[in-house]
């Protein structure tokens, strides 16, 4: 008896581990609209000094306290990591501000801070929210409330909202300052405590891929059959009686028994030939934010001082309260997140601030990350309606917060529901620490 068909559209961390997955019991297709497979999984090469390396320019880091199954793919895999830093600095108003958290030397790097009443307010305002928002979250509360608007209720300063909450959490979900005031408050408590940063100790270990977070890429690719299509974009996905009709972008067409969508929410609305109410509904609800990203050695688009270099490099150009559309940027410090040691600096700077110096850029890629506001947290929990209605299915890091873990265990969720479970296993423990809202669970998935 035939297998029966599925494609799988898009080849991000949720793609790719639907298709890795299914394709054990199925006649599993994967189409990838880019030239290459893996998504925000994209690891350049630059020249070491003992050869080549790869540097990560979207998905990066991971920890085993919040990525259960990715850790465990990574074990199945026989990945290799190596323990990072996930330090983090902001540097203010062309560097009128400058801190980092790695130690007190660090934080009063610029000495006027000491006396400093809105800074030392900030610090003192860290402390309050950490144990307001453990306290909201260990209560139980019930609230539709959005982050901007607890911070203003409550009377948090300026200092706290402007130079440390807003830059760390827009350097966290790739979002302008401004967008994050929209996020739901208790998602945003639930992600912070889950994560360790409602405390300032217990945090968890985080760490890089060895070599690069491809090396997962490369071996689940092997695992797969040869119908893996790269560079080929699918235009429309359009139901009829007995089957599914993909129309791709040269014209040409195939015909499946069920299509899994591994795409970001807004592609999968575009392709979809008459959607249904329910499916416009909750795929529109999800916004994009487009973000410019720059691998350089352009060391201007770091803080000024040195002594707050850190993993994660949140820049702006004013304060939000004197520019509320502020214009932002991370750069990633790559030779500490990865331990690179080599004599140039290797950068990855999201929608700079200026420039790089043309000769110093290494590559330029666009990665789109999805917007959390309420309406997306809504449409999350309807988003199990629609799942396997009319054969076709719905995965990625948009079901979660965004996040590497996010994606795969939603291919999971679905993998399972069409009864193919992962080779692992998870502590209920782990799971119950997950940030991540996708499907219900169903019985013997391990997502």
């Amino acid at each position: 008896m035939a297998r029966e068909r599925i494609a799988v559209v898009g080849a991000g961390i949720s793609g790719l581990a639907a298709a890795w997955l299914l394709s054990r019991h199925y006649d599993v297709t994967l189409f990838e609209r880019n030239d290459y497979i893996g998504g925000h999984t994209n690891t350049v090469d630059i020249p070491g000094r003992n050869g080549p390396r790869g540097v990560d320019t979207g998905f990066m880091v991971f920890n085993h306290r919040n990525y259960p199954h990715l850790t465990a793919l990574f074990q199945h895999l026989g990945i290799t990591s190596q323990p990072t830093d996930m330090s983090f600095s902001a540097s203010v108003g062309n560097g009128r501000l400058e801190y980092a958290g790695s130690d007190l030397n660090t934080l009063f790097a610029q000495r006027r801070n000491l006396t400093s009443p809105r800074f030392l307010r900030m610090l003192a305002d860290i402390v309050r929210f950490n144990r307001a928002g453990k306290r909201l979250l260990e209560t139980g509360t019930s609230t539709d409330m959005t982050l901007g608007g607890y911070l203003l209720n409550e009377g948090y300063g300026p200092g706290f909202r402007d130079d440390y909450l807003l830059p760390m959490a827009a350097a966290i979900w790739s979002c302008p300052t401004h967008k994050m005031l929209d996020f739901p408050l208790l998602s945003f408590l639930n992600f912070f405590a889950n994560h360790g940063l409602l405390d300032l100790s217990d945090r968890p270990q985080w760490h890089t891929v060895t070599g690069g977070s491809r090396e997962y890429v490369r071996k689940m690719l092997a695992a797969l059959p040869e119908n893996v299509h790269v560079a080929r974009r699918v235009v429309a996905v359009q139901r009829q009686e007995a089957r599914i009709r993909l129309i791709i972008e040269d014209g040409s067409e195939a015909f499946f028994d069920q299509v899994v969508f591994g795409c970001h929410a807004d592609e999968t609305l575009d392709m979809l030939e008459a959607p249904s109410e329910d499916e416009t509904r909750i795929l529109k609800a999800f916004q994009y934010q487009p973000n410019r990203t720059i691998l350089h050695t352009d060391t201007r688009l770091m803080p000024k001082l040195r002594k707050v270099w850190s993993s994660w490099n949140y820049l702006a150009r004013h304060r939000l309260t004197d520019a509320p559309a502020n214009e932002v940027s991370v750069t990633y410090w790559m030779n500490r997140l990865q331990t690179l040691d080599e004599p140039e600096e290797y950068l990855v700077s999201l929608n700079p601030l200026e420039e790089p110096l043309p000769e110093k850029v290494i590559q330029e890629i666009i990665y789109h990350h999805p917007v959390f506001d309420q309406g997306a947290m809504d449409a999350q929990r309807i988003l199990p309606t629609i799942q396997g209605r009319d054969r076709l299915w719905f995965c990625g890091a948009w079901t979660g917060y965004g996040f590497h873990e996010d994606g795969l265990r939603s291919a999971l969720q679905v993998a399972a529901q069409l009864g193919v479970n992962p080779p692992w296993t998870v502590a209920p423990q782990a799971e119950n620490a997950l940030p991540v809202r996708t499907l219900p669970r169903v019985e013997a998935s391990e997502a």
